[in-house]
């Protein structure tokens, strides 16, 4: 049998393959599948996209030498499942191969199947050993853990601020595209990486007036983000990027107003209750990942309800001397990098909790 050293390195290993998946794989989890025999890993895989064969089966797949798998231990970072969804259940596929023990990071928070496919396995006579590196495994797929217990997607909050903390000059609305810039072109070439690998991602009114952003993931290779936008008062007008039909956008607004091609508008009441109505859309939607990219006004009112998960604050060497205030955080820099001309700090919340009953 395996030591708990190699449960751990072969842990590492599943963990590996699912980061593959990042960005692809919403609703469901990023999975990755690794399995042994002798000491050595004899199949591996992981979940790809979306409605396609879960990693389980996809490591199951790979082994050459089947007969090997009735002295195997299958290791994957998630539980796995024992519903039918998209394709069969990968608890049953398992009993079927014969494979004795089991090796899972984290037990699935997802009501249909938490715990049942553990269950499943155990009760047919499966060695199952649950929690290795189990902080890793969380940490990977916080997106799907934030969503399943919290009842709400992962927020990312993000901006750019000067040296002298502002994110902006004093502008009026109308002057659109019109922007004054903080980071430079590798910076906003990591952010549209991010872009790809989130589901959604929002700004306020008078990001949209100002900026006229087009919030999409252009200079990055993978899928367009879902964008939103708040217009409380319905004043965008059709001209701007935003509400060009080209990319799926929902607008939220206090006025009810007529959709056009790809664009959605949803009425929803205004402050505090607007927030609120934006995450039980997203929720409802099975949107679990979003991006908050401003305004300030937008930022801080998530801020102050306390409904973010992690803040990514690009500090750059400018110097604006007089604008609009960055926002500030109560809580402590987890990571800083250097990138390019710019200070990259990333913020946790440390009060939110994703324990799994």
């Amino acid at each position: 049998m395996e030591t708990a050293k190699q449960d751990m390195e072969f842990m590492d290993r599943c963990l590996e393959l699912a980061h593959k998946g990042l960005g692809n794989t919403a609703p469901n989890p990023m999975v990755g599948c690794v399995l042994v025999a002798g000491g050595r890993i004899i199949g591996q895989g992981y979940h790809h996209e979306y409605g396609k064969a879960h990693a389980e089966v996809n490591a199951i797949q790979s082994v050459k030498k089947s007969e090997l798998l009735a002295s195997s231990t299958l290791y994957v970072n998630l539980e796995p499942c024992s519903h039918h969804g998209k394709t069969p259940p990968c608890s049953e596929l398992i009993l079927d191969k014969g494979i004795p023990r089991v090796v899972v990071g984290n037990m699935d928070p997802n009501k249909t199947v938490s715990g049942k496919g553990i269950s499943r396995l155990a009760d047919h006579g499966v060695e199952v050993s649950v929690g290795i590196r189990e902080k890793e495994c969380l940490e990977l797929n916080r997106r799907f853990f934030t969503y399943h217990v919290n009842n709400r997607p992962y927020i990312i909050l993000k901006w750019a601020e000067t040296k002298d903390g502002f994110i902006d000059r004093e502008r009026t609305p109308g002057t659109s595209g019109n922007i004054n810039w903080i980071t430079g072109t590798m910076e906003r070439q990591l952010v549209h990486k991010w872009r790809s690998e989130e589901q959604a991602i929002l700004v306020g009114t008078r990001t949209v007036l100002t900026d006229d952003p087009e919030l999409t993931a252009r200079d990055w290779s993978g899928r367009q983000p879902l964008r939103l936008a708040i217009d409380r008062k319905g004043i965008l007008p059709g001209s701007l990027k935003l509400l060009d039909g080209k990319t799926p956008t929902v607008i939220f607004s206090e006025r009810a107003l007529k959709p056009a091609e790809n664009i959605l508008w949803i009425k929803l009441a205004g402050d505090p209750d607007m927030l609120d109505g934006i995450l039980d859309f997203l929720y409802n939607n099975e949107i679990q990942s979003l991006i908050v990219e401003g305004g300030r006004a937008t930022l801080e009112g998530f801020i102050k309800r306390n409904l973010w998960d992690e803040a990514r604050v690009f500090t750059g060497d400018q110097l604006f001397r007089r604008g609009i205030r960055a926002p500030s955080l109560e809580t402590d820099t987890s990571e800083k990098h250097q990138i390019a001309g710019s200070m990259l700090s990333i913020f946790r919340n440390q009060t939110l909790n994703l324990h799994v009953e």
